[in-house]
């Protein structure tokens, strides 16, 4: 029995590791707080005293001094770079120091650039502490260790720890050419065979234990990837189980209110609604009151639809909260509001990000947001026109939806007014689409804004935070 890989086969384990592998980017405040226990904590003055070890070796003592000249000029370019990594150390040593006042994302990339450099530094150090059989080896392996403790995201852990894991690689390949070329001068000179320096010729590098080396060192960076990676998991199984809590505290407390509202406004309408009749049977004389009592029962019956409809709002909030994909509810609005085989001349673009953090909620409430935007677009364009529909991530784990149609637009006295209740534009209209827009936004403390222009349409952007915990911490 003989088994075969085909580029099929091989794509589906592939595209099964990348949905193993991938974890969800952890929140700015863990990245923070790891470096500000590790690097700041605890790192700042064990590199401190580190760089001092290092300028008194490199510049003032004599455990150096019996160097060839080629080996001096190497020499030369170590102490020149560890100037500069100095010198960098000692910015770096300053943005740690204040990084509560300083911007995250300054933060974040300057210490991951430094834990390269620093794999730079310790790879050029072993060209003068025994190249590949150098002790400062297991330097590397520390510092791949506290790559991982520091970053918490996989993908960038396991780029930067590749990257510290070439400078060894590179600092070997540069120290055997060191050596070759040692080996070649004293075989040209005739001079004896070099001590105290880089390599003797009892010294040059076995291929296997450069290769057992480096595939421990990539071994420890997908172990502690690994790590990273079910760390990550139960850090998002311990935020999605806040998140449903929160969230489901959040539509029950909003829906016990619209429920008390909804009943305590109900009784008394029914009360003037009989009276009103009872009123209207007795009076028979005076044509203008009985207008006056009818319109006055219309308007009673008016409301009445209205708190239905907000009874009907109340019992949604009282449902499940479950994962809501934005990209699937806009496309089942679209398919409500307009109807494959429906007559209208509508032209729907769509633009979806891939990958959108899942938002935790109710299905019906973010259906009746879009589908209330989608039947606005469609009855301003009056059936025929176009609809862009766009989704897009937003800052601090939202996500960002626009709805723009080409429609005749909203006059700018209007545009401040449009999410009030019972405010409309339309002869039949209610006046609650728009407001239920906004409440339901808000309920998931997002926000809903609008940019419309005569001739030129309307466009109305929604963010919700896909994350609450973010907010209630900040």
């Amino acid at each position: 029995m003989s088994l075969t890989l085909s580029w099929p086969h091989l794509r589906t384990l592939l595209s099964r590791w990348r949905a193993v592998a991938t974890a969800p980017p952890p929140p700015p405040e863990v990245f923070l707080s790891r470096i500000r226990f590790v690097e700041r904590g605890v790192g700042l003055p064990v590199k401190a005293v580190v760089l001092a070890l290092l300028t008194f070796s490199l510049f003032f003592s004599g455990w150096l001094s019996e160097l060839t000249d080629l080996q001096q000029e190497v020499l030369g370019y170590i102490r020149m770079f560890f100037l500069f990594y100095f010198a960098l150390n000692v910015g770096s040593g300053l943005i740690l120091w204040g990084m509560d006042e300083v911007s995250a994302r300054l933060v974040v990339p300057v210490t991951c650039i430094m834990t390269i450099l620093d794999g730079a530094m310790l790879g050029l150090l072993t060209l003068v502490t025994g190249g590949f059989d150098s002790i400062l080896y297991w330097a590397f392996l520390g510092l791949l260790v506290r790559n991982a403790a520091v970053i918490p995201s996989a993908d960038v852990q396991i780029t930067v720890n590749f990257l510290v894991s070439l400078c060894y690689l590179l600092a070997g390949i540069l120290d055997i050419w060191v050596a070759g070329t040692e080996l070649e001068l004293i075989r040209t000179t005739g001079r004896g065979t070099v001590s105290g320096g880089f390599f003797d010729e009892s010294q040059v590098p076995i291929t296997e234990s450069l290769i057992l080396r480096m595939l421990l060192m990539l071994l420890l960076t997908a172990c502690c990837a690994g790590i990273q990676i079910l760390v990550d998991r139960q850090r998002q199984r311990e935020f999605d189980a806040q998140e449903f809590q929160i969230k489901q505290q959040q539509l029950e407390a909003a829906g016990r209110l619209a429920a008390e509202i909804a009943h305590q406004l109900k009784n008394p309408l029914g009360i003037i609604n009989n009276a009103a009749f009872t009123l209207q049977r007795t009076v028979k004389e005076g044509k203008k009151i009985t207008q006056q009592i009818s319109i006055i029962r219309e308007e009673v019956d008016r409301s009445d639809k209205i708190l239905t409809e907000l009874m009907g709002y109340a019992r949604l909030s009282e449902g499940r909260v479950e994962r809501v994909d934005i990209n699937a509810e806009v496309d089942r609005a679209v398919d409500l509001v307009l109807p494959a085989g429906a007559s209208f001349e509508i032209k729907v673009h769509r633009d979806y990000a891939p990958g959108l953090p899942a938002l935790l909620g109710q299905q019906g409430h973010f259906a009746e947001v879009f589908a209330n935007l989608l039947t606005n677009a469609r009855e301003a364009m009056n059936g025929k026109g176009e609809i862009y529909l766009t989704t897009r991530t937003g800052p601090e784990f939202s996500v960002v939806v626009s709805i723009r149609d080409t429609g005749p637009g909203i006059p700018a006295d209007q545009l401040k007014s449009i999410f009030e209740p019972y405010f409309t534009t339309k002869n039949r209209g209610t006046g609650l689409g728009l407001a239920i827009v906004k409440n339901n936004t808000e309920l998931y403390g997002g926000t809903v804004a609008v940019e419309s222009e005569l001739g030129k349409g309307t466009m109305f952007t929604l963010t919700l935070p896909a994350r609450s915990l973010i907010r209630l911490r900040s």
